[in-house]
């Protein structure tokens, strides 16, 4: 998937959120429906402003992968997941200075006037994609990684 078509999937009305999962729904045995439901509220960080939405998704993804479910190695399994969770974490920041949805952008999307300035600067169409493509990177890098897996 390229920037392209990640801007595509926006203007169909995919928030970034939806568009990380999604990606990797086959991946960790789900839908692309189900991927698309379940991460529907976090675009737009979580529709406040606040944690970014490729960024929720990427952890959904990890918690699909790596998340703790029953009481059986219940602590080793955390381990692995948290780890996971801050090399993302190390990751992301490495490339961007926040996790804020509304400091990566300059807009708070959770209001019209915010969203509208985003759209209008294009912001949301230009830059937001390649966020997404790299935090999609990113995630398969974590995902892949063996290290910590053992």
């Amino acid at each position: 998937m390229d920037t392209k078509q990640i801007a595509e999937q926006f203007m169909e009305g995919y928030d970034c959120s939806q568009v990380v999962l999604r990606h990797f729904a086959r991946e960790l045995g789900i839908s692309e429906d189900e991927a698309n439901r379940v991460s529907a509220c976090f675009g737009g960080g979580m529709q406040l402003g606040s944690v970014c939405g490729a960024y929720t998704g990427a952890l959904m993804a990890i918690g699909l992968k790596y998340g703790h479910s029953s009481l059986e190695g219940l602590m080793q399994q955390k381990e692995i997941m948290m780890s996971k969770t801050a090399q993302l974490k190390e990751k992301f920041l490495e490339e961007f200075e926040s996790l804020e949805c509304k400091c990566l952008i300059g807009y708070d999307v959770s209001t019209p006037e915010g969203l509208n300035g985003a759209l209008e600067s294009g912001k949301l169409l230009e830059y937001c994609p390649g966020l997404v493509d790299k935090v999609i990177q990113m995630t398969e890098e974590v995902l892949n990684e063996r290290r910590a897996d053992r």
